[in-house]
């Protein structure tokens, strides 16, 4: 098998203008299991032969613990989908979780990683008991249990709670899984004998976290099965009042898919109501914000002047200037400090109409870009 062929070899504007030509509608589905793997090299290059066959995009994670993905597919194929997984023991009858909202443009390309595990959650497994998790609960179950007073946890990072979230849970302010699960241990130290209620985005971070809860001395730990996702699906299907406000983030090209329509967050940059979330498209920065229409324009996109301004110059000169800078967003995936952000903001404006620039070292790049005739 020619493995090197077993990856995505196009640019992502080649890969979005194919995306857009296609006619066929697409589903959006993700699913995990928690399960033993072998030879786990050769089953990624098998799964993206076999997938790659059937038109599927998204990101999937394999390791020796199991599986987890999230995936774009013509629903013509989820059928052959379906054959394809179910054929396999470790993954036979896995259940699905299907999009809330899909405008099927949710991944661009197929990529299948082999990671140590499927979740990147800092733990030392050896140092407890993976297997005991928390009593799985279906939507109705869990509404009622919110209704009786239990302790709601949401174990999602800081930047995803920022524009949904279950009425009255706890919202860790951490930006990682295993901040978060630190946070609400050493919080929640008082109350380890109250009925905790976990959630997550799809239910996969709250089989780790319940059952490190209760390696810590949680007595009643409970976890929405299928999480956000399969709740907004059941609570539809059974006619059910939404407990969660707002819109679910999710890790693909779409950002988030809205659950309620409850506006629970505000513009990070002028403080109007907004939950649209996206990422600054200067390059080097790339961070998360919640950012309004007005001031998406307003900024072209970017989380301040100074991006802003990198921004709007021609590609070659980005090119130039972005050449030895890291990334910001590999340190730090979203913007938290609110204030901060405008004050910057505020500051880098009345200096740009001072100088008339915030990067002095742009004429140096300019120079070397463009020789003087």
């Amino acid at each position: 098998m020619d493995t090197h062929r077993l990856r995505n070899l196009h640019r992502p504007d080649v890969l979005r203008a194919r995306l857009e030509r296609e006619s066929a509608s697409r589903t959006t589905l993700s699913f995990y299991r928690y399960v033993r793997l072998k030879d786990v090299e050769a089953l990624r290059h098998e799964l993206y032969s076999e997938w790659e066959s059937l038109g599927v995009l998204g990101r999937i994670y394999l390791s020796q613990e199991g599986i987890n993905a999230q995936v774009s597919l013509p629903t013509e194929n989820l059928e052959a989908f379906r054959t394809n997984l179910d054929r396999r023991d470790p993954f036979c009858d896995v259940p699905w979780k299907i999009a809330v909202e899909d405008d099927g443009k949710s991944f661009l390309k197929l990529a299948i990683k082999v990671k140590k595990k499927i979740v990147a959650d800092g733990l030392a497994d050896d140092a407890f008991d993976v297997t005991n998790v928390g009593a799985h609960l279906d939507a109705k179950t869990f509404n009622q249990k919110v209704e009786e007073g239990a302790l709601v946890i949401d174990m999602r990072n800081n930047y995803e709670s920022a524009i949904g979230f279950f009425e009255g849970a706890y919202l860790p302010k951490a930006d990682t899984f295993r901040g978060a699960i630190e946070e609400v241990t050493e919080v929640m130290r008082e109350k380890k004998n109250a009925e905790v209620l976990l959630y997550c985005t799809g239910g996969i971070r709250c089989e780790k976290a319940s059952a490190y809860l209760k390696h810590e001395g949680f007595t009643n730990v409970g976890q929405l099965h299928g999480g956000i996702i399969d709740y907004a699906r059941q609570i539809k299907a059974l006619g059910l009042p939404s407990k969660y406000k707002g819109q679910n983030f999710v890790f693909d090209e779409r950002l988030a898919e809205r659950i309620t329509d409850d506006v629970v967050s505000a513009c990070m940059q002028c403080g109007t109501p907004s939950d649209r979330i996206t990422n600054c498209h200067e390059a080097t920065c790339n961070m998360l914000l919640v950012q309004c229409e007005a001031c998406a324009q307003k900024y072209a996109d970017c989380c301040s002047p100074s991006c802003r301004e990198i921004h709007l110059l021609p590609f070659d000169l980005q090119r130039a200037w972005r050449k030895g800078r890291s990334t910001r967003s590999t340190k730090t995936k979203a913007i938290n400090d609110t204030e901060g952000l405008r004050k910057r903001i505020r500051e880098e404006e009345e200096l740009l109409a001072l100088n008339g620039s915030l990067h002095p070292e742009l004429s140096d790049v300019t120079f070397k870009v463009i020789p003087a005739s």
